[in-house]
């Protein structure tokens, strides 16, 4: 299991609609293959500042599987036009999980 991370700046004034298209996009990510969650978190400091956090089976099912599916494309038609900049995008692995 691997998870997402995924750094994004939201164009200032426009968090409650980029929350908005976020959860009207979680159903695209739920019914991706290999998707076993998602949450959004904003940053308390800078609340323009957001991180989404998606569950994978591998990274392939995202890069691979999800990147190529309608639901990305839904993703990024939602949230895309709120972004002030190109998320930044890295894949981790729990270290303390048994």
């Amino acid at each position: 299991m691997i998870t997402e991370i995924a750094r994004i700046e939201i164009r200032p004034g426009q968090e409650e609609e980029f929350e908005r298209a976020v959860a009207e996009a979680v159903p695209h990510f739920l019914a991706a293959d290999g998707c076993h969650g998602v949450d959004l978190l904003r940053s308390v400091e800078h609340p323009s500042r957001y991180r989404l956090t998606v569950r994978w089976e591998t990274v392939e099912h995202h890069t691979v599987t999800f990147r190529a599916s309608e639901g990305f494309a839904r993703w990024r038609a939602l949230a895309g036009p709120h972004f002030a900049a190109p998320p930044q995008v890295e894949h981790v692995v729990s270290v303390l999980a048994p």
